[in-house]
């Protein structure tokens, strides 16, 4: 079974988001697999997003009707991710039989990266174009995809870039501006194309907005609630996301 490196590295540094595709399997409803797994309704479509993002394919998938009207399961992909992490739950058990060895785990979950970026997305480098002392990277997203982000040649030679590196995309929420269909985007930003698909209000500060790709993966924006109804978006709004290439950051797998 080959898994994303960026997915793979979840499932060591991040278990407990794993594991709620065990209930969500057991459960079929988020809202119940939630509160089995002690996270709030938000926090565990936070967690299947980040998964979402990460996989080749969706992880969870929404299934329509049923009890409550609806509901969610796993994928084909979900069920075999799930079944590598059940595996992984036994080698760890194996490891914590000895103290030496149990010490080093948690040594290497602290070198595992962790980041505030509420965007990653999983891709591979395509091309790699050289700007003065800066390089534009070129990646493919799942679904066929692309952006560039903007680095220094010295973290091009550090990341050991090259074309067919696997490489995940980080991009903070509030480096995201919203545009509408149609809308003309900046000269050389990157521009993708979706649909709203929540819009989460907040009491005082920007909206949380959702946005669904073509690709299935989702970004998360922030938008306040006057430049919403500036561009009269709404859920189901067709939409469209620029973001600046030197506002990508890039991670490789350690």
């Amino acid at each position: 079974m080959s898994l994303p490196p960026s997915l793979t590295q979840h499932m060591v540094r991040r278990p407990h988001r794993i594991a709620l595709l065990q209930h969500i399997a057991e459960q079929g409803s988020i809202t119940r697999a939630a509160k089995s797994a002690g996270l709030s309704y938000k926090a565990a479509w936070d967690a299947i997003d980040e998964l979402n993002n990460l996989a080749q394919k969706p992880l969870v998938e929404r299934s329509v009707g049923g009890r409550g009207g609806g509901g969610a399961k796993l994928s084909q992909e979900g069920e075999r991710v799930l079944q590598l992490y059940q595996r992984l739950q036994a080698l760890q058990a194996q490891l914590l039989e000895s103290p030496e060895e149990s010490g080093d785990l948690a040594l290497l979950s602290r070198l595992m990266l962790r980041t505030s970026a509420r965007n990653q997305l999983h891709g591979q480098v395509v091309d790699i174009t050289a700007l003065g002392r800066n390089d534009m990277i070129g990646m493919q997203l799942s679904g066929g995809l692309e952006i560039q982000a903007q680095i220094t040649h010295d973290s091009t030679l550090r990341l050991g870039l090259e074309a067919g590196t696997d490489v995940f995309a980080l991009i903070k929420a509030g480096w995201l501006e919203l545009l509408a269909s149609g809308q003309s985007a900046t000269t050389g930003h990157n521009c993708l194309n979706g649909k709203i698909d929540e819009i989460l209000d907040a009491d005082d500060g920007p909206s949380e907005v959702r946005i669904v790709l073509p690709s299935g993966q989702k970004l998360c924006a922030l938008a306040e609630a006057d430049h919403l109804r500036a561009l009269k978006l709404k859920v189901g709004s067709d939409i469209q996301v620029q973001f600046a290439p030197s506002n990508v950051l890039i991670g490789t797998p350690l």
